[in-house]
């Protein structure tokens, strides 16, 4: 299965299309924002891929009832903290924003997520930690040069890179 991840669009809703785009170019197969979403209207744009999508608020997002709402009516699966993409079986992908750690550090730790996806910190990462994998996709905000990342969970691969 092919998983496009973003993170950190604050708002920018046409910078999250064009990322959008190219993860769909590039084969994804369900949609995940890792949070700071920043306006439902990036909520709706993830419900118009017409893909499974997952979004999760961020340290920035205070009006999540709003997001929650906008997920409802976009058909995007949406958590205040965490959300779980199921794959292929009994696995799961966690997805977190990443501004708590004690929550990130619980979700790497628990067994039963192969792949753990943040964001936060702006900095893209693909780093396996005990039988997780962590991967941040970047930023799309408040990033030079914004990015996003595409996780292949048959070949087991990340490929980070730059949105235009």
């Amino acid at each position: 299965m092919k998983i496009g991840i973003v993170s950190d669009s604050h708002g920018k809703v046409n910078r999250l299309r064009r990322a959008l785009a190219m993860l769909i170019e590039r084969g994804a197969e369900v949609i995940v924002h890792c949070g700071d979403v920043g306006s439902g209207e990036c909520i709706i744009a993830l419900g118009e891929t017409h893909l499974p999508a997952y979004a999760v608020a961020g340290n920035m997002d205070r009006h999540c009832r709003s997001l929650q709402d906008a997920a409802d009516r976009s058909g995007v699966h949406f958590g205040c903290e965490t959300v779980l993409v199921p794959l292929d079986g009994q696995a799961y992908l966690a997805v977190t924003h990443g501004n708590k750690p004690a929550v990130l550090a619980e979700l790497i730790s628990d067994e039963r997520f192969g792949y753990v996806c943040h964001g936060h910190t702006h900095q893209p990462r693909d780093e396996r930690i005990g039988v997780t994998r962590v991967i941040n996709p970047g930023a799309l905000r408040h990033a030079h040069p914004p990015t996003a990342a595409i996780l292949d969970t048959d070949a087991d691969t990340v490929e980070h890179f730059p949105v235009r």
